[in-house]
């Protein structure tokens, strides 16, 4: 997770349907900071206590953005499903958490590390010892935080966070933290039974 804008550009593209629609879909792509409006913007045009799948194929982006997904999404009462097409990791982290669903792949990464350090070169001596004291705040506070939505102990949460740890789909049902699907099954939908519930396509 990192504290301050990535450099890279992001290839985030939100969808929704419109609010009153029971059900939505909403894709989150990349790196999370660029696009920070637009995602925020695109759960409040859901209807508050929706239900509706977020999909993550993100390497991370900005902790502040990745709070702010997740609180979008347990202070709307988003019935949220999420669910793991590539990659989850760093920030991206938190919204899926916050999903009361969560499903992965055989093929999911999940990457769990500390928060990074990144602030701008010209920052002065006052401003850097204020960021080393809010820094240590903020690296404690996620991990809590995290390990809440998960529900697991906190002392499981940094034995992947330090110095840092890819899982697999497998290992993060093996924690119990989500259900598995295989969508290159060739029964996929009878195996799974739906569990994943879709919005219904017009016609």
């Amino acid at each position: 997770m990192k504290t301050s804008p990535a450099p890279q550009r992001s290839t985030l593209r939100p969808s929704a349907r419109t609010a009153g629609t029971d059900r939505w879909e909403i894709m989150i792509a990349g790196d999370l900071t660029d696009q920070q409006h637009e995602l925020l913007e695109a759960l409040m045009k859901v209807a508050p206590r929706s239900r509706g799948v977020i999909y993550f194929d993100s390497c991370g982006g900005s902790a502040y953005v990745g709070i702010a997904l997740a609180s979008l999404i347990r202070l709307r009462g988003l019935q949220a499903t999420g669910v793991v097409l590539g990659e989850c990791s760093s920030a991206a982290l938190l919204p899926f958490a916050a999903c009361g669903e969560r499903f992965v792949t055989p093929h999911s990464s999940l990457f769990f590390h500390p928060v990074r350090w990144a602030s701008e070169e010209d920052i002065n001596l006052e401003q850097a010892a204020e960021w080393t004291r809010h820094f240590k705040v903020l690296e404690r506070d996620l991990d809590d935080l995290l390990a809440r939505m998960l529900e697991i102990p906190v002392e499981t949460l940094t034995g992947w966070t330090r110095p840092g740890r890819f899982l697999s789909g497998a290992e993060l049902v093996e924690a119990k933290l989500a259900s598995m699907v295989d969508l290159f099954s060739g029964d996929f939908w009878k195996q799974t039974g739906r569990r994943i519930r879709l919005p219904e396509r017009d016609e």
